[in-house]
């Protein structure tokens, strides 16, 4: 049985293309650059607390979808944007319908996201809404921005089940420009590597970012009451939803940074 191309929506017009977007990091991006008509659908990721990155509010007035191509082609799109990873099979079934697909990877700088920001809102045929979330970013990271002669602040991001954040990521590329160092990484710790609680308890650095669900049973060495006894250490929350993605999200993380630095 054959397939043919969707037709035409004919309620956008070229330059200001309808878009659905699979994922939680361009969802939030695209809130910010695109104009409501041309949202069709976020991902519904975006609509969960656990994994979105943007208003849960605005994220449950807007369409969404779970992803599947058969929803996705109902939606009429002209462009679909993705995370780095999409099946192959999905990826062939939307080239076979004429779909184009933009990917795009998880931002390990803030130079990469500010480029991810500009991409997106070019695609979306708003370029200048790129540029002005970049000028943001960039005031809200000079903001953010320890003295001069300030020495950095040892720091550790200890998110669910006791794993540390790596020094290839956009949460210490933040840590960095807002007066920390990578706690973890100084001592050789990896990306999603285990810091078990005794050796937090042995050698501490002078801030714990505790990045997990306080409700949840593997996150409950994150405030363990062994951790009040340490001194000189201060301990600080840190929504999870300020780790992975950037664009907006990175205005509200360095704010967190700055305002847990000034504090110390």
């Amino acid at each position: 049985m054959g397939s043919c191309a969707p037709a035409p929506r004919g309620h956008a017009p070229a330059a200001q293309p309808g878009i659905v977007s699979l994922n939680p990091c361009t969802d939030a991006v695209l809130a910010e650059v695109a104009d409501p008509g041309q949202l069709l659908a976020l991902s519904s990721y975006s609509r969960d607390p656990a994994s979105s990155s943007m208003d849960l509010a605005l994220a449950r007035r807007l369409p969404s979808t779970n992803g599947s191509v058969e929803e996705v082609m109902a939606l009429q799109p002209d462009l679909v944007l993705s995370g780095s990873y999409t099946a192959p099979a999905t990826r062939q079934a939307y080239s076979r319908l004429g779909l184009r697909l933009e990917k795009f990877g998880i931002a390990s700088t803030v130079a990469e996201s500010e480029a991810q920001v500009r991409r997106i809102a070019s695609l979306a045929g708003h370029p200048e809404r790129g540029e002005a979330l970049v000028a943001r970013i960039e005031a809200a990271l000079a903001s953010a921005a320890p003295p001069k002669a300030v020495a950095p602040i040892p720091a550790v991001i200890w998110e669910s089940g006791g794993i540390v954040a790596g020094n290839d990521t956009l949460i210490a590329d933040l840590l960095r420009r807002t007066g920390f160092t990578n706690f973890a990484a100084a001592r050789g710790m990896g990306q999603a590597q285990v810091l078990p609680l005794e050796r937090m308890l042995a050698e501490p650095p002078q801030v714990i970012f505790a990045a997990g669900n306080a409700y949840a049973e593997e996150d409950r060495m994150l405030a363990h009451p062994a951790l009040a006894g340490l001194k000189d250490v201060r301990r600080a929350r840190l929504d999870p939803a300020l780790l992975w993605c950037g664009g907006p999200t990175i205005e509200q993380a360095a704010a967190r940074l700055r305002a847990v630095r000034s504090a110390h």
